[in-house]
């Protein structure tokens, strides 16, 4: 089997050939590559024209344009830069979970994404995360690079707390400037996502939000007299699993799952959930792209 094809299928890639990815604002990078930006300037493609303002270039005013209207208009350009883009995988204990596994789940669509950006000549920054950053991997860039990311990917392995407050506190910490961070995780965190994604969208960060969990997270088959056991923290809770206890299950759940997609929403974050009995092709190929990551 050739590198390139250790994690998913080589007429799935070919289908992402054609695929970018797709970010509402510009990031300035050191050099140029195929990203698409609003900046104003000496770009590679003519966008639009705007009015003059004090304090623009002299050099982007449209005299023909003035000659004709008796107003100063100056021209707008696609200007062609590179993206930093942050796959944050959540490498927890919880994410060993399911069928398949949430993780393993969770690495072919970080594949997806960075096969992508990859192709795309955007810079991608792989790290696992539980409590903290595991062995942060270097930013790759250039297709030459995606065997050495499905590698990457492939060694990660499941285990400890979840933290995503001080994984992002220390992604945050280590980012060199300001990019787009996909986190893929079951957001099984007792502290939950809320905050971590505020501070990054302080500080400037666009995010998404791929939220993986399995159908028995959402719909346990579980019922009567239980002992629940915290995979992460080893903590115990017996519990009777009767109408009344499902009932308050359900209602927690719902309106959890509700204000977390009501906060992304208010915070201009892409919210995708799904479980992982949904074909990871689609998620990447249907609803991503529907939720607009993916063009």
């Amino acid at each position: 089997m050739p590198e390139d094809a250790l994690l998913l299928d080589p007429d799935f890639l070919r289908r992402l050939d054609s695929l970018s990815l797709r970010f509402r604002r510009p990031t300035r990078g050191f050099l140029r590559g195929e990203r698409r930006s609003r900046a104003v300037g000496g770009g590679m493609e003519f966008s639009d024209y705007r009015s003059y303002q004090v304090g623009d270039d002299f050099r982007y005013i449209d005299w023909n344009v003035y000659s004709r209207l008796d107003r100063l208009f100056v021209k707008l350009f696609h200007l062609e830069e590179e993206m930093d883009i942050f796959l944050l995988l959540d490498t927890s204990q919880s994410m060993a979970f399911g069928r398949p596994p949430k993780l393993e789940y969770a690495r072919k669509v970080a594949a997806a994404l960075g096969y992508i950006g990859l192709s795309g000549l955007d810079r991608v920054i792989a790290v696992g995360a539980t409590d903290r950053l595991h062995v942060p991997f270097p930013a790759l860039q250039g297709r030459a690079q995606i065997p050495r990311l499905f590698r990457f990917l492939a060694s990660l392995q499941a285990g400890g707390p979840t933290s995503l407050s001080k994984a992002f506190e220390e992604l945050l910490l280590r980012a060199r400037r300001r990019g787009f961070i996909v986190l893929l995780s079951d957001l099984l965190d007792p502290a939950g996502p809320v905050e971590p994604l505020k501070r990054a969208r302080y500080r400037g960060f666009e995010l998404a939000v791929c939220h993986i969990l399995d159908d028995e997270d959402l719909f346990p088959s579980l019922e009567g007299d239980v002992q629940l056991i915290d995979c992460e923290h080893g903590d115990r809770v017996d519990v009777t699993l009767n109408g009344i206890a499902w009932d308050r299950f359900t209602r927690a759940r719902d309106a959890y799952l509700q204000e977390l997609e009501e906060f992304c929403l208010r915070h201009q974050i892409v919210y995708v959930r799904a479980t992982t009995a949904v074909p990871f092709e689609d998620l990447v190929l249907r609803y991503l792209r529907l939720a607009g990551v993916i063009a």
